[in-house]
């Protein structure tokens, strides 16, 4: 492998290409006519422009990316995350061009980005499942499910993720209503309208287990907790969570049965629901990508996740990467610029911008004095990823050095993550899903 494009933008770009570069590959950006000014741009060897601003013109553009790499002579293709990183078309593609695509196989990302046919390959290897419907063609088989299981339930999109086509449905006067903008939302973000309904596990914690795997062999990364989430999208991920050893050791075979049973190849996460109450764990999805949290697993394992993609893309073993036990807590904060009051882009010039540097302290970030915060795309600007030798030592040090960033210019969710981080209910690790909502609806935080 000699060139690689990475077929994304922003911090993971930027992320992407620091780790091809030091493995001594060249790197071809690709860029929207918005995003010409851009890290990614000016970092890569080379850069080709692929369209005009919108996602779909650009980055969602297909034809437009595999003839980039075609002209630009890369012989692989790395997608980050988003995007069409889970277009398993996208994937074939690249095989049918002789591109590597640095990923898991076309196969792979078919089979786990139904996240119907997913659930039944789980069920199918008796892990646990939340009940659930298949794709709903007819209301009525709502209406059975909600007989059986009772409500609350929740709608969720079969082809995405990421919080988008979802909808909790506590009242059947909703139903119907939440059903059309479930659906809706599903065509409009994953261009699949299918939905499917779940009987919603309240207050669960939200772990999830890094696989990366060579041709020979699946490896596990350990877990990370990513319970802090406000209206299903995570802004707070842990690595590792402070599950009892007995709870961990039982989610992590069982994502590694799941990977084992597809042959899976490369990296991805396979995510669970955990009652505390029970002690019971769920199976509730796998992303066939890498994560955008997946710098917290490298904190505290000392692995460069990109590295490895790249290596098992390469057919090499990577056997001697993987580390038998993990170092410290790490912490990741998604910082986005946003109106934490209405939850909605804040959009327009950061006109000063200051991140820290210090010991075990990372930033990963594309923005600069004078970047401009479009409406065209996802509006987290930054990841403030800190370790300690514990949990709360992780957590007193996150206070310290989000204290020190600076972002002006457009409106973030700073305050929020504050007073998140202060909460006695996050510091003794009794959030979970809900907790954020249920704060930011009692105005029990500054946002």
């Amino acid at each position: 492998m000699k060139k690689v494009l990475v077929a994304n933008r922003g911090e993971i770009a930027v992320r992407i290409i620091r780790t091809l570069k030091e493995m001594g590959i060249k790197t071809v950006a690709i860029y929207s006519e918005v995003d010409k000014d851009s890290l990614h741009v000016f970092f890569a060897d080379e850069a080709v422009c692929i369209g005009k601003d919108e996602a779909v013109s650009s980055y969602l553009n297909l034809p437009n990316i595999i003839s980039a790499a075609l002209i630009s002579g890369a012989d692989a293709i790395h997608p980050g995350y988003g995007f069409l990183s889970e277009n398993y078309k996208f994937a074939q593609i690249c095989r049918s061009h002789n591109i590597i695509f640095i990923g898991p196989t076309p196969e792979n990302i078919r089979d786990m980005g139904d996240k119907v046919k997913a659930k039944q390959i789980a069920k199918d290897l008796n892990i646990p499942l939340v009940p659930s419907t298949d794709v709903i063609k007819d209301i009525r088989e709502v209406y059975r499910f909600i007989d059986e299981f009772g409500l609350p339930v929740i709608i969720k999109a079969a082809g995405g993720g990421g919080g988008r086509g979802m909808r909790v449905v506590e009242d059947l006067s909703e139903l119907e209503q939440k059903l059309t903008q479930a659906s809706l939302e599903a065509k409009n973000f994953f261009s699949n309208p299918d939905v499917y309904i779940e009987k919603l596990i309240y207050n669960p914690k939200h772990i999830e287990v890094q696989i990366i795997a060579d041709k020979n062999q699946a490896y596990h990364l350990f877990e990370r907790d990513c319970s802090t989430q406000r209206r299903h999208q995570k802004i707070i991920e842990e690595a590792t969570s402070l599950l009892h050893a007995q709870a961990k050791e039982k989610i992590i075979q069982d994502a590694l049965k799941l990977v084992n049973h597809i042959n899976y190849i490369n990296a991805g996460t396979v995510e669970f629901l955990y009652e505390p109450s029970t002690g019971k764990h769920y199976f509730i999805e796998m992303n066939t990508r890498l994560q955008v949290e997946h710098p917290v697993t490298e904190m505290v394992t000392f692995v460069d996740l990109v590295k490895l993609q790249v290596l098992s893309a390469m057919n090499e073993d990577i056997s001697g990467f993987i580390p038998n036990s993990y170092d410290g807590y790490a912490i990741e904060l998604r910082i986005y610029a946003e109106d934490s009051f209405k939850f909605t882009p804040s959009i327009g010039t950061i006109t000063k911008t200051y991140f820290p540097s210090f010991k075990e302290v990372r930033v990963d970030t594309a923005v600069y004095n004078g970047y401009k915060v479009t409406q065209f795309y996802d509006n987290m600007i930054a990841k403030l990823i800190v370790k300690g030798k514990d949990r709360l030592e992780s957590i007193n040090r996150t206070k310290i050095y989000l204290k020190q960033v600076i972002i002006e210019g457009v409106k973030t969710n700073i305050s929020l993550l504050e007073s998140i981080l202060n909460d006695p209910d996050y510091v003794n690790y009794n959030y979970h899903t809900r907790s954020v909502d249920q704060l930011v609806s009692n105005k029990m935080v500054l946002v």
